[in-house]
C-alpha cells in the first residue's frame, strides 16, 4: 500500500518550497509507518490512541512478549478460544487478537474488531455509569431506601436497604434470583421479594439481584429503558458505536458465539428471560470501544471534548463506598479489592479499579500510572468449560510490569 502526501505537499509556488514541503511530508510518511497501521488485523501493534498525540514509547517489549505468550499459552491448553487485547498507557497502546472467535461450526480468526459479551461488566458500561448520572442530576439520592423508588420492595427488613448499598453489593440480599419466571416485569418482582440473609451494610457479596433492582430503577427514575438510557448518554457521546444492548443483525457475523453457537445472544439466563436488558448483563461490546470508556474514566468523565459525567462524580465513583466495617473495598459498581480483583494482578496498587465477567473479559484501570487493560474473549465457548481466572491475574501483573510498575516488598 502506497501512502501519497496530502494536496497541499504536493503543490508549491517555488522548487525551494516544494523541496521543504516534500521534507516534511516525507518525516510525516516515516513517523505513520513508524507508528503502526496495523491495528485493524490480528497482529501485534503499538500506536497512540485516537485524539492523542506520539508519545515516547512507554511499554517493556520483554512484558508484553510475556503477555503474548500468556495468552497463546491459555489458548492451547483449552481455557479460552480466543481473545483481544488492548493496553494502553499515557498515549500509547498495544493491542492484538489471538486464536479464534469461534471453533463451532467452522474455525473464525479472532480479529480486533471482535463483539464480545461483557456480560457483567454490563454492571459498570451502563447500570452504574447510569446511577450516579441520576444521582448528579438530583434524579436520585443514593443514601435513600430503594422503596423510594420501587415502592414494592418495601416488605420487612428490606425497607431500610439504600441505593447505595445495591451498588456496592451490601445490601444482604442474595446472589441470584431464587425463582427465574419470564419476562422483564416477572424478574423484577421476583428481585423484589428475595429475602435478605444478612443485614445491609454488614456483609459483602456480590449480586445480580442488586443490580437487577438497579436497572428498574434507571428505567422508572429516567423514563427510559436501560439499553437506551446508556446509549443516548453514554456510547453515542463517547463514539462508542460498537456498544450495545441487543445488537443488530448485521453485527452477527462478528460477534463471538458464547456456549454453543449462539451469537448475539446475551450468555446469562437471567438476562435472557428479561429479554436481552437487564441492569447485570447483556452489553455486547469491542476492545477498542471498552478502551473508549477507560479512557473517559481516567480523564475523569470526559473525551474528546465530551463531558458524559462531572469529574467529582468519577472520582467518588471510584473510591472506596462499601461500609468500613466490610473488608471489602468497593466503588460505586467499581470493584477495588475484594475476591473478584484478579484482575489486578500482583502489582497494581490499591486505588486501581476494575470489574470481571462470567464470559471472560475484564477491564482494569489505574489511575496513578494512566494504565488500563481490556481483555475480551469468550470461554464459555463451545462447551462451557474454559477458565480464564488464573490467565486474568497473570495479565494485570504482566500489564503492570509492562509500564514500570514492580510488585511491594512488605517486611524483611
Amino acid at each position: 500500500m502506497s501512502i501519497r502526501p496530502p494536496h497541499h505537499c504536493r503543490l508549491g509556488r517555488s522548487i525551494a518550497a516544494r523541496h521543504h514541503l516534500g521534507v516534511l511530508c516525507g518525516g510525516l510518511l516515516v513517523l505513520l509507518l513508524l507508528a503502526g497501521s496495523g491495528i485493524g488485523r490480528a497482529q501485534n501493534t503499538s500506536v497512540a490512541p485516537p485524539s492523542r498525540p506520539a508519545a515516547a514509547p512507554v511499554f517493556r517489549p520483554e512484558k508484553l512478549a510475556a503477555l503474548d505468550t500468556a495468552i497463546e499459552e491459555g489458548i492451547r491448553k483449552g481455557q479460552l478460544p480466543g481473545a483481544v487485547l488492548w493496553l494502553e498507557s499515557r498515549g500509547q497502546v498495544y493491542t492484538r487478537a489471538y486464536g479464534r472467535r469461534a471453533v463451532v461450526p467452522v474455525a473464525e480468526p479472532a480479529l480486533p474488531d471482535t463483539v464480545y459479551d461483557i456480560a457483567s461488566l454490563t454492571k459498570v458500561l451502563a447500570t452504574a455509569p447510569a446511577m450516579v448520572l441520576l444521582w448528579e442530576r438530583g434524579q436520585v439520592d443514593l443514601e435513600a431506601p430503594v422503596t423510594r423508588y420501587l415502592p414494592e420492595f418495601a416488605p420487612g427488613d428490606r425497607g431500610v436497604i439504600t441505593v447505595r448499598q445495591l451498588l456496592t453489593h451490601t445490601s444482604g440480599l442474595p446472589s441470584t434470583l431464587s425463582v427465574r419466571p419470564p419476562g422483564y416485569a416477572a424478574c423484577v418482582a421476583q428481585a423484589c421479594r428475595e429475602q435478605a440473609t444478612d443485614d445491609p451494610g454488614k456483609v459483602f457479596r456480590y449480586s445480580d439481584v442488586n443490580f437487577i433492582l438497579l436497572g428498574e430503577l434507571v428505567r422508572r427514575v429516567s423514563g427510559h429503558t436501560l439499553a437506551d438510557f446508556a446509549a443516548r448518554e453514554f456510547y453515542q457521546p463517547l463514539g462508542m458505536s460498537n456498544t450495545c444492548f441487543l445488537p443488530p443483525p448485521a453485527w452477527r457475523p462478528r460477534i463471538a458465539p458464547t456456549e454453543g453457537e449462539a451469537r448475539g445472544v446475551v450468555q446469562d439466563a437471567k438476562a435472557r428471560l428479561m429479554g436481552g436488558v437487564a441492569g447485570h448483563a447483556g452489553v455486547f461490546s469491542t476492545a477498542s470501544d471498552l478502551a473508549r470508556f477507560a479512557r473517559m474514566m481516567l480523564r475523569e468523565g470526559e473525551l474528546d471534548g465530551v463531558r458524559v459525567l462531572a469529574a467529582a462524580t468519577v472520582r467518588r465513583m471510584i473510591s472506596v463506598q462499601s461500609e468500613p466495617e466490610v473488608k471489602t473495598k468497593r466503588g460505586l459498581g467499581w470493584d477495588i479489592e475484594s475476591v473478584y480483583s484478579g484482575p489486578r494482578g500482583k502489582v497494581f496498587p490499591v486505588g486501581s479499579y476494575g470489574h470481571t465477567g462470567w464470559t471472560g473479559p475484564s477491564l482494569w484501570i489505574d489511575p496513578g500510572t494512566q494504565t488500563f487493560v481490556v481483555f475480551l474473549c469468550n470461554r464459555n465457548h463451545p462447551d462451557g468449560r474454559g477458565d480464564v481466572v488464573a490467565l486474568r491475574s497473570a495479565i494485570g501483573t504482566l500489564a503492570a510490569e509492562a509500564v514500570g510498575l514492580k510488585p511491594v516488598v512488605l517486611g524483611p
